[in-house]
């Protein structure tokens, strides 16, 4: 019982001190970052010539440091304010962080409580990690929409460039006239060159806010002609027709491999599900897996076994089209 109130007591501390440590990192006012985003859109200072030099002063060293502990401590190709770009989540990082760890700390304690103090954690470390996979589960859903909507997208640029319009033109006609999230990132591509950035540049922002091939394929095509010339109202109709066709492959290879992703999702699922019911049903007999040092170890090759099969049902049924 003292160990258990031990663990507890150290693991309460731990989080105070991690969350404290996060309100004062991630600790800051907006208009700061909305002025810094203004700068970078427009590629030059807006800062008003009557500021004193106090007021100066605090900005420099607001900006200095103004990358957060999540980005320092995350790899480049995984930035967080980028995640939360892409997914459109108006929120600021630091608040789904106090989320994750006040998941972190109720897995912790439900785990200890249903269990014991060495499998808590386990359960700390999958609720903690709950609010990530939601923001990477609504990244991958605004980009998949966004691919789908991408090909009537080009067709109305391609239409607007027959009508006469010039490109800008047909930019703004899809802001105008599609759903989410085309319409957005479209929108902010227009008022981008709007401000003074170049069209590429523009495009350029939006590849980087959108981490799409057939997007960067019309990117690339437009920069293409507008340095050599060309008809490329053509070419978007022939790109949004391929993209079309593509989509169309892809719907038949998701029917034909249903089976596979469906058995791979049983034979993972199966034995999560029997060991909860076991721990439901009769506890003693499960308790074995984390008390006797065998089951420990047969817990953790099991564990590692299941992860090597999803990756190899996930490599057999994920086909690139």
């Amino acid at each position: 019982m003292t160990a258990i109130l031990l663990a507890l007591f150290v693991f309460v501390g731990v989080t105070g001190l991690v969350g404290a440590v996060s309100f004062l990192v991630f600790r800051g006012g907006s208009s700061g970052r909305n002025l810094e985003r203004l700068d970078a859109i427009v590629g030059r200072s807006v800062k008003s010539k009557d500021l004193s030099t106090d007021l100066m002063i605090k900005q420099a060293l607001q900006d200095v440091g103004r990358q957060n502990l999540l980005e320092k401590l995350t790899p480049e190709f995984f930035k967080v304010s980028k995640m939360f770009e892409q997914a459109d989540v108006q929120m600021r990082p630091s608040v789904l962080f106090g989320v994750a760890i006040g998941f972190a700390f109720i897995g912790g304690m439900i785990s200890t409580l249903l269990v014991n103090v060495y499998v808590a954690p386990v359960g700390a470390g999958l609720l903690f990690s709950l609010p990530f996979v939601w923001l990477w589960w609504k990244r991958n859903a605004r980009l998949k929409k966004f691919a789908a909507q991408l090909p009537e997208a080009m067709e109305l640029v391609a239409r607007a460039l027959r009508a006469g319009h010039s490109l800008a033109a047909g930019l703004h006609v899809v802001a105008g006239e599609s759903p989410e999230p085309v319409s957005r990132e479209f929108g902010r591509v227009y008022e981008e060159q709007n401000l003074g950035v170049s069209l590429e540049d523009a495009l350029g922002h939006m590849c980087d806010r959108v981490p799409n091939l057939d997007l960067r394929f019309f990117v690339t095509s437009v920069n293409i002609q507008r340095q050599t010339g060309g008809d490329l109202a053509e070419i978007l109709d022939r790109i949004g027709h391929i993209i079309r066709e593509r989509f169309k492959i892809l719907g038949q290879v998701k029917a034909l491999t249903a089976e596979g992703r469906l058995s791979g999702v049983v034979l993972i699922a199966m034995p999560i599900g029997l060991f909860l019911m076991m721990l439901h049903m009769k506890p003693d007999y499960v308790s074995v897996l984390w008390t006797d040092p065998m089951g420990v170890k047969m817990s953790i090759g099991a564990i590692i076994l299941m992860l090597i099969g999803s990756y190899a049902i996930k490599k057999i049924v994920d086909i690139k089209v």
